[in-house]
């Protein structure tokens, strides 16, 4: 059975995912015992680099692969040996109209960018549109994205904060369907503008709950500038960092250690179980730090996991070229089109059409899907030989495709949803993409897809949800105007349970998901009384 450096530790933290690690390694600086429990053979969670292809050297972030809510602080405070690169290009969406293949480019230069809109709408109207919608936003996030590592403010603090009422009406009030078919007419243009509203998150752009307006503004506001970056070395690189950090700190990180349970009164020292290849053990901690589901949060508590189940919505691929394809639009360059977002069969209308089918238990017929290139950005995560060969990787991220669709067969769902989500990008190619796979040591394509219950499988993201839940509004409930400052604790910082020294540290926390490391950081902070 494992032995421990302490008898007591003042953290176990219950999971070595990103926000756990982050957790471990402010904890473990400020002078704290901490032990870190992971059920894997690795840590990392969904943010790893693995290589999935057998025989080949190729490096891909399996699971997340983009990083913007990461806040610099973090990286700072932590030392960490990490960074990200700027993509050149934002996105490309190709479309066929009058018979002809084109496409709007956002990207490569404002001039560019405004001529790509006029040669798609025919005016400046929409461009016009563009830049009003997104300095609104923009000025929002300068102003929102530094309060997610500050105590958790009520909503009359943050409404304060944000000084401007078009703007959180716009985001927080009414359904963001709304604004993007007041700031924009083209069918395209609203349909680019509405997938951040749909990443992972099963909704119309009406839908009443504004869980779609909560998913937009996380994916606006990272950096207080809502870029998406690209991890140097591949996800992995980070919670690598993160791991030798919070071990170069004296925290003790045990894997291939699963939590079964948690038992305290919320005041003694918890008492954490946990099982290993050879048995089952114990191990006593002041503070418990859960990095798992609020539904798994339950689960070890012995308790009814609160809310509704959660059902993620998405369909992963990973795939290895042997070269990037080419398009029939050929007045953009392969590499700028997938060096950014390519966008594919993400119109507002086709949005809509593949909501409408899901929810009644359809697989969509024209599946929304979306595209990057990592190696374009970043060719450290290839071998060198594939990299002079012109090998590239492609992420693809699959929309509306609800855990829900493929509890009958999986595997069916899969092979069928994946074949028509290929077929939706082929459209737009000069030549198919299996054409330009790679193949493996075995013979095989390099290609692999994840549905929302591989994903609950491998991982145990609850429904393959990949923010464990719905995501939250980055502050609290508090309607009345009463001070943050009031409260205490825990739920000064959003990440509290009802018990006073167990606390969520992962993405289901108020103002968790993403790959961000926020959780793990407030977690820290509501522990050091901060």
């Amino acid at each position: 059975m494992t032995s421990f450096g302490h008898d007591v530790y003042d953290d176990v933290i219950v999971g070595g995912g990103h926000n756990g690690l982050v957790a471990a390694a402010y904890l473990a600086r400020a002078g704290r015992s901490v032990l870190v429990l992971e059920r894997l053979g690795n840590t990392g969670g969904a943010a790893i680099s693995t290589r999935p292809f057998a025989g080949v050297d190729a490096r891909l972030s399996r699971y997340s692969y983009l990083v913007s809510l990461l806040p610099a602080k973090i990286v700072r405070d932590l030392g960490l040996e990490f960074a990200v690169r700027k993509r050149t290009v934002s996105s490309y969406t190709p479309v066929e109209r009058d018979g002809r293949p084109g496409g709007l480019l956002v990207g490569g230069g404002e001039s560019r960018t405004r001529e790509s809109f006029a040669r798609l709408t025919g005016s400046e109207r929409e461009y016009a549109g563009w830049r009003a919608f997104y300095g609104r936003t923009g000025r929002l996030a300068e102003k929102v994205f530094p309060t997610l590592t500050e105590p958790l403010p009520t909503r009359a603090e943050l409404r304060a904060r944000v000084d401007d009422e078009a703007a959180w009406r716009m985001l927080f009030e009414e359904p963001l369907g709304q604004a993007v078919e007041e700031h924009f007419a083209d069918d395209l243009v609203r349909g680019v503008v509405l997938t951040d509203a749909l990443i992972g998150t099963f909704a119309d752009a009406h839908d009443a709950s504004l869980v779609q307006n909560r998913c937009f503004l996380y994916h606006v506001i990272g950096g207080g500038t809502g870029d998406w970056d690209v991890p140097v070395g591949g996800m992995g690189a980070l919670t690598d960092a993160l791991a030798t950090a919070a071990r170069a700190a004296g925290a003790e990180i045990a894997t291939g250690h699963e939590v079964l349970r948690i038992e305290t009164d919320g005041r003694a020292p918890a008492e954490v179980t946990f099982r290993t290849a050879t048995g089952e053990g114990r191990v006593v901690g002041r503070t418990v730090l859960v990095n798992a589901s609020p539904r798994t949060l339950g689960e070890l508590l012995g308790e009814a996991p609160p809310g509704p189940p959660a059902e993620g919505a998405q369909l992963k691929v990973n795939m290895l070229l042997r070269r990037l394809p080419r398009l029939r639009d050929a007045s953009v360059d392969p590499r700028e089109a997938f060096g950014g977002t390519f966008h594919i069969a993400e119109g507002y209308a086709q949005l809509a059409r593949a909501y409408a089918e899901a929810a009644t238990g359809e697989l969509p017929s024209v599946p929304p899907s979306e595209i990057y290139c990592h190696s374009l950005t970043d060719p450290s995560i290839l071998g060198p030989e594939l990299v002079a060969q012109g090998y590239q990787t492609l992420t693809l991220f699959g929309l509306h495709t609800p855990a829900r669709l493929f509890e009958k067969d999986n595997q069916g769902a899969r092979e069928v949803l994946l074949a028509g989500t290929l077929a939706q990008l082929d459209a737009h190619l000069a030549e198919p993409i299996t054409d330009c796979l790679a193949f493996d040591a075995d013979g095989r394509p390099c290609i692999e897809a994840k549905t929302p219950l591989d994903l609950e499988r491998e991982l145990r993201l609850p429904g393959g949800h990949i923010f464990h839940r719905d995501l939250s509004w980055p502050h609290s409930d508090d309607t009345g105007g009463g001070e943050a400052a009031a409260r205490s604790g825990a739920d000064r910082w959003g990440v509290g349970t009802p018990y006073a020294n167990v606390l969520l540290c992962g993405a289901g926390a108020v103002r968790g998901g993403g790959v961000s490391g926020v959780p793990g950081h407030n977690a820290a902070m509501a522990v050091l009384g901060h």
